[in-house]
Parts: structure tokens; C-alpha cells; sequence
């Protein structure tokens, strides 16, 4: 029953305005929401209109920083919206998010254009919550469903986390200014030190949401840095 104390493996990296020392061997990356209905050609946002060049905006860079971190032994855990097929622990409001206009194109709605006959928005094991192709998780990864902004309501993050030995968490995924800020926000009120990977986040809101996102990050809840620092961090012993 007892745990071993893991050695501390120090990393400098160099965020924004200033370099910061971390612990390796308590840290962890979380994606949120690199997913087919938001990143996809033919998901849920390009469906209702939106431009969704901005949300695969992360994926080259996560596909170049996720090895790196996985041969460091750094845990990459899945954040993504999955919704019970009944909706039942969802209330009426959240059941209209992104369909203001009740057109029948919120939560749960088909998806009329989607390559897998049948999928629905954020359905939980479906096409439209899987994360994209080319991000395809390892098998060591850890996964996690959320059904709110926060990736901490309602859901076993926390405890996953705690259970790890993680303190240091670093964010990526979209919408950065909705559901990536939302769970740094709750990380931090956790107690977490939180991390923006700037190049591997992004919105597909207008750019004052992302620099309104930046200046919250830098001023109330942690740092940011880039994928590269984090990897040049990596490399130094």
C-alpha cells in the first residue's frame, strides 16, 4: 500500500515573459476537444457555418510535441466532450449550445453530413466525439469524457490526476477561450500549476477571444510557452 516517492526530474522552460522550472515526473498534458465535431471538415461546427481552419490549427503541432512527451513519460490525457445518448444530465440550456436560434442543431442533433451514417453532435463513442485522425491517442493515453465547458464537473479528471501524482497540468485543444479556459481555470482553483500551449490551442471565436484568453492566462492562472519550448525543455537533463 505505500507509494514510492518519484525522483524529480527538473525542466526550464521559457514561457511568456519569463522561464519557469517543472517537474517532469508530475506533469501531464491535457487535450481538450480535438475532436470530429469540432475539427472536422464534415463535424458539427463546419455544419452550422462555422470556419474551423482555426481548430485544426493544433494538430501539426501536437502530432510533433505528443512523442516527445510520451518518450519522456509524461501522461497525454483525452479531454472530450461526450454526451450520454439520452442527455439526461444535461440541462435545457446547455442543450442549445451553438443553436441560440433552436434550429434543431444543438446537443444530440444528427448529423446530416457526417461520413458514419447515424452519428449525432457529441455523442459519447461516436464519430462526432472521436478524436480526429490525426491525433490518433496511444494506448497508454488517459481518456476522459466531459459534458460542460470545465473538464471537472461531473467528470473522474480530478481524481485521475491526483491519483498520478500530477501538480503541473499543461492545456491544449479547443475552443481555447471556452473549454480549454474553463478547465485551466478549474485546474488552477484545484491547486494545479497550469501551462497555455499556445501553438496547440486555438478558437474558432473571434482573435479578441484568444488575446482576452492570453492576457487571463498570464495574469490570474499560470503561463504560457510553445510547443517548441516545452520540447527544448524536455531535451535538457
Amino acid at each position: 500500500m505505500t507509494r514510492v516517492p518519484r525522483e524529480v526530474r527538473r525542466g526550464q522552460i521559457k514561457t511568456h515573459g519569463k522561464d519557469i522550472v517543472v517537474d517532469w515526473n508530475k506533469s501531464a498534458l491535457i487535450v481538450i476537444d480535438m475532436q470530429n465535431d469540432f475539427c472536422h471538415p464534415r463535424g458539427w461546427l463546419a455544419g452550422i457555418g462555422v470556419d474551423i481552419a482555426p481548430a485544426r490549427a493544433p494538430i501539426a503541432p501536437l502530432r510533433r510535441l505528443l512523442p516527445a512527451l510520451r518518450g519522456a513519460g509524461v501522461p497525454i490525457v483525452w479531454v472530450n466532450w461526450g454526451n450520454r445518448p439520452d442527455l439526461a444530465n444535461l440541462s435545457p440550456a446547455l442543450l442549445h449550445v451553438y443553436d441560440g436560434a433552436a434550429r434543431g442543431a444543438g446537443l444530440g442533433s444528427p448529423l446530416p453530413d457526417a461520413p458514419v451514417p447515424g452519428a449525432r453532435v457529441l455523442e459519447k463513442d461516436s464519430w462526432a466525439a472521436a478524436v480526429v485522425d490525426e491525433l490518433a491517442p496511444a494506448a497508454e493515453d488517459l481518456r476522459v469524457d466531459k459534458y460542460r465547458m470545465s473538464g471537472f464537473w461531473d467528470t473522474p479528471l480530478d481524481s485521475i490526476l491526483r491519483q498520478q501524482g500530477v501538480t503541473t497540468l499543461f492545456f491544449a485543444g479547443v475552443n481555447a477561450d471556452q473549454c480549454v479556459l474553463a478547465t485551466l481555470m478549474d485546474a488552477n482553483f484545484l491547486g494545479y500549476d497550469t501551462i497555455l500551449v499556445e501553438d496547440c490551442s486555438a478558437t474558432t471565436s473571434p482573435g479578441y477571444c484568444w488575446e482576452a484568453t492570453l492576457y487571463n492566462v498570464h495574469q490570474c492562472f499560470g503561463f504560457s510557452a510553445t510547443s517548441g519550448a516545452l520540447r527544448k525543455g524536455l531535451s535538457k537533463k
